[in-house]
C-alpha cells in the first residue's frame, strides 16, 4: 500500500486508514486492502476520484523516483525501497545528493524546485493527474497579499461594501458619508451608493484614484448551510451510523441572495466586508467570496483576492466605522475553516443520534407525541443537567437538625453568635450541652479576641457575553435568550458596542476617558462620572483579552431615549463601565470570639459575632449592587468563612470581658432554646 505497511510480495498488507483530500478538493477518508505485492489497493474514498492522498503520494513518489537514479532497481516494487522512494523526497534519505546531467546540484527536499531544475521532473509532473483548486477558492495558506497601491491611478474605481445584515450596510454608508449624498436602491436587500472623489477622501487602498465608487449591501446571516445529499436523506435506507462517513454538501439558504451578491460584484474593483469580528462572520466571509471573487474586475498581475478586504469594529457609531475604514485587514480563512467543521461535526451528530433515538424509543413508550426526537451537541447535555437537578430537587429528603443559639446584648445592639458546633443531627447531645452550660457554676461567656480591619471590595472585571446574561437573569430578571436579543438591538442601534464577546479586560486601544466623558451629562450617574474624571479612572482589574471584541460597553449616551428592557439592559452595561473603571470599595470588618466558659475546652464551646461597614463607597456608589447583585466579588483578605458577614455596626468588646449567661425561655428557634 502507498500509505501503510506491507509484509512481502506474498503476504496480506492492509494501510492505515485516515483523512485525505481528494483532487476534487473535498475532505473524506479513505481506506486500503490487498492481498499480495505489498498490498495493492482496493477501497472507497470521499472525494471526487477516490482517496486523494493516495493518488497525490502516487505522483509525488514517481518524480521522487526521477530524481534518485539509485532507488530504482529491478526489484523496486518491494515494500522497503518503495519507503527508501519516500524517505527520498521527503529529505530524509542518508544517501549523498545526486548530480544531473547538467551539472547542477539538486535538492531532493523539495518537489517544487526540482520541477524546475530538472526536465525529466517536468514530464513526469506531466504525467501526474492536475489537482482543482479548493474549495472554498481560497485556501488556508494564501499569502494574505494587497493591491498595488498604484491601483486605479488616475481611474474610476468601484468598491462593493457587504455588511452581515441590513441594519448595519445602513450603518455603514451613513458612517463613511452621511445621510446626505446616498441613493437607496430597494432590491432583494437594500444597496446605498455615493461617490467619494479623490484625495483626502480617497479610498485606502487606491489613494490614487480620481472617484471612488461605494456601493453598500448585506446578507442575512449565512449564505449557504450544510446538508447531507439525496442518497442520505432516506430515514429507511440509511442506517444512522453512516452519516458520519457521508459526504456533506453546501446550500444557498436563499438563491436570491446569492443572485443579487452576483449582480452586484459584478465588475466592482474592490470587495470591503463588513461582518461580524467573530468565527461565524469570517465563516460568511469566505461565503460571500465564494459567489463574488471571480465577478471582480481583473487587476493585471494581482489576483482578485489581493483586492478583498476585511473592517474590523466593534461598534457601528460613525468613528467607529470611520477608524475601521482606514485600517482594513484580510479575512481570516482559518477561522472560516473551524467553523465549516463545527457545522459538519453539529450535522453528523445531530442528525445521526436523532434518527437513532426517534427509532429506538417510537413504540415504546404510549404517550411519546413528538415526531422526531431532536438532538444536539449542546442541548442534550444541557438537558441532562437541567433533569438531573430536578431529580435532585424531587428526591431530596429534608433533615432536621440542632444547634445553639446564643444572642448577645449590649447597649441596645442585639446580635446572634455563630456557633463553632455547626449543624448538628443528634437532638440529645446539643440538649446536654445546653443544660451543662447553664447549670455549671462558672455560667458566663468571656471575650477571646477582638479584630477590627479595613478591607477592600475589588471593582467588578469588564462585561463579557456570559456575565452579561447571568447578570440580566439573576439582578433584572429577563432570561438570557431575550437578555441577548435586547443587547443586540442595542447594539444595532449604536447605543453598545458589540455584545457577543469573551473578551473580560480593555485592550490597550481602547479609550476609557472617551467612553466615560460620554456619560458625564446622564442625570442618573453624571455627578460620579465627573467626580472619577476629576480624581483620575482606575485601570480594570483581572480578566483576560481574547482578541476578538472588547468587552461590552456603552457608545453613547441615552439619557431619557430608551425604555422598558432596553433601558434596564442600557443602564446596567453603563454603571457596570463606570465600575469596572473605578476606585474599590473600602469596608470596616469587626470579628469578635467568644468562648462559653463551661465547653472553653470544646469546639462547641466557640462562639463568634461579625460585621462590616461601610467606609467608602467606591464603585459601589454607582454600580448599585442590592439592586444588580455581587456575585463574584470577593472581598480582599476575608476568610471564605467571614464572606457571609452581615453589613452591622459591632458595639465595642474588650478582650478578657466577661458576660453573664441566662436561658430565654420566651421563645425558639431553630428547635432549642435561646441562650
Amino acid at each position: 500500500s502507498s500509505s501503510g505497511r506491507g509484509r512481502s510480495s506474498s503476504g496480506r498488507g492492509r494501510s492505515s486508514s485516515g483523512r485525505g483530500r481528494s483532487p476534487g478538493g473535498r475532505t473524506g477518508r479513505g481506506r486500503t486492502n490487498g492481498r499480495g505485492n505489498g498490498g495493492d489497493s482496493s477501497g472507497r474514498g470521499k472525494g471526487s476520484t477516490g482517496s486523494g492522498r493516495r493518488s497525490r503520494e502516487n505522483s509525488e513518489q514517481q518524480v521522487s523516483s526521477n530524481e534518485s537514479p539509485q532507488n530504482h532497481q529491478k526489484d523496486s516494487v518491494k515494500t522497503e525501497q518503495q519507503q527508501q522512494a519516500k524517505k527520498t523526497k521527503e529529505g530524509i534519505s542518508n544517501k549523498k545528493k545526486q548530480k544531473p546531467e547538467n551539472g547542477e546540484e539538486k535538492n531532493p527536499e523539495s518537489f517544487n524546485k526540482s520541477k524546475k531544475t530538472n526536465g525529466k521532473n517536468k514530464q513526469s509532473s506531466k504525467k501526474s493527474p492536475s489537482f482543482a483548486p479548493l474549495e472554498p477558492s481560497v485556501p488556508p495558506n494564501q499569502p494574505q497579499l494587497t493591491n498595488d497601491i498604484n491601483y486605479g491611478r488616475g481611474e474610476k474605481i468601484t468598491i462593493l461594501h457587504i455588511a452581515e445584515k441590513p441594519s448595519i450596510a445602513q450603518a455603514i454608508a451613513k458612517g463613511l458619508i452621511g445621510s446626505a449624498n446616498i441613493t437607496q436602491k430597494c432590491k432583494t436587500l437594500p444597496v446605498h451608493e455615493f461617490t467619494h472623489s479623490g484625495g483626502k477622501n480617497a479610498f485606502p487602498k487606491a489613494p490614487h484614484a480620481a472617484s471612488c465608487r461605494h456601493r453598500v449591501t448585506s446578507v442575512a446571516g449565512h449564505v449557504f448551510s450544510v446538508d447531507f445529499p439525496s442518497q442520505y436523506q432516506s430515514w429507511d435506507s440509511v442506517d444512522p451510523a453512516e452519516l458520519f462517513m457521508a459526504p456533506v454538501v453546501k446550500k444557498p439558504t436563499k438563491g436570491s441572495i446569492v443572485k443579487h451578491l452576483q449582480d452586484e460584484a459584478r465588475g466592482v474593483n474592490f470587495i470591503v466586508l463588513w461582518m461580524d469580528c467573530d468565527r461565524e462572520g469570517e465563516n460568511i466571509n469566505f461565503e460571500v467570496l465564494d459567489c463574488c471573487l471571480h465577478l471582480m474586475q481583473h487587476g493585471g498581475s494581482n489576483s482578485n483576492y489581493d483586492r478583498v478586504y476585511r473592517a474590523y469594529f466593534s461598534a457601528i457609531n460613525p468613528s467607529d466605522i470611520k477608524k475601521a475604514y482606514s485600517a482594513l485587514g484580510k479575512p481570516d480563512k482559518n477561522q472560516a475553516l473551524a467553523v465549516d467543521a463545527r457545522q459538519e461535526l453539529d450535522l453528523k451528530v445531530g442528525v445521526a443520534f436523532s434518527r437513532f433515538q426517534t427509532r429506538y424509543f417510537q413504540g415504546r413508550y404510549g404517550d411519546l407525541d413528538s415526531a422526531v426526537l431532536s438532538y444536539g451537541p449542546c442541548q442534550t447535555p444541557t438537558l441532562g443537567f437541567c433533569v438531573q437537578r430536578h431529580i435532585d430537587i424531587e428526591t431530596f429528603k429534608p433533615e432536621p437538625y440542632w444547634m445553639l443559639d446564643l444572642r448577645v446584648l449590649k447597649r441596645g445592639y442585639s446580635l446572634y453568635a455563630k456557633w463553632g458546633g455547626g449543624r448538628s443531627f443528634n437532638k440529645n447531645k446539643v440538649e446536654t450541652l445546653m443544660t451543662h452550660a447553664l447549670e455549671h457554676e462558672s455560667a458566663f461567656l468571656k471575650v477571646t479576641k477582638v479584630v477590627i480591619r479595613d478591607k477592600k471590595q475589588g471593582r467588578p472585571i469588564p462585561l463579557n457575553t456570559v456575565a452579561l446574561l447571568k447578570a440580566c437573569s439573576k439582578a433584572l430578571g429577563i432570561g438570557p435568550h431575550h437578555a441577548m436579543q435586547t443587547a443586540e438591538r442595542l447594539y444595532l442601534s449604536g447605543y453598545l458596542s458589540y455584545p457577543r464577546t469573551e473578551s473580560s479586560t480593555y485592550p490597550k486601544s481602547f479609550d476609557i476617558r472617551s467612553t466615560l466623558q460620554q456619560q458625564s451629562s446622564d442625570h442618573r450617574w453624571g455627578n460620579y462620572v465627573q467626580k472619577l474624571l476629576a480624581k483620575g479612572h482606575n485601570k480594570s482589574r483581572g480578566g483576560v483579552d481574547m482578541g476578538d471584541h472588547p468587552p461590552i460597553t456603552p457608545c453613547r449616551s441615552a439619557s431619557g431615549e430608551l425604555s422598558g428592557d432596553m433601558g434596564r439592559v442600557y443602564e446596567f452595561v453603563v454603571r457596570h463601565f463606570i465600575a469596572s473603571i473605578s476606585h474599590d470599595a473600602v469596608w470596616r470588618s469587626t470579628r469578635v470570639d467568644f468562648e462559653l466558659e463551661p465547653l472553653k475546652e470544646k469546639v462547641e464551646g466557640k462562639f463568634s459575632v461579625s460585621g462590616k461597614e461601610m467606609i467608602d463607597p467606591g464603585f459601589l456608589e454607582v454600580l448599585l449592587h442590592r439592586e444588580y447583585g455581587n456575585e463574584g466579588e470577593r472581598i480582599d483578605g476575608l476568610r471564605e468563612e467571614d464572606e457571609d458577614e452581615e453589613e452591622r455596626a459591632v458595639p465595642e468588646f474588650k478582650e478578657g470581658e466577661i458576660i453573664p449567661l441566662f436561658q430565654d425561655k420566651s421563645s425558639s428557634r431553630g428547635g432549642s432554646s435561646k441562650v
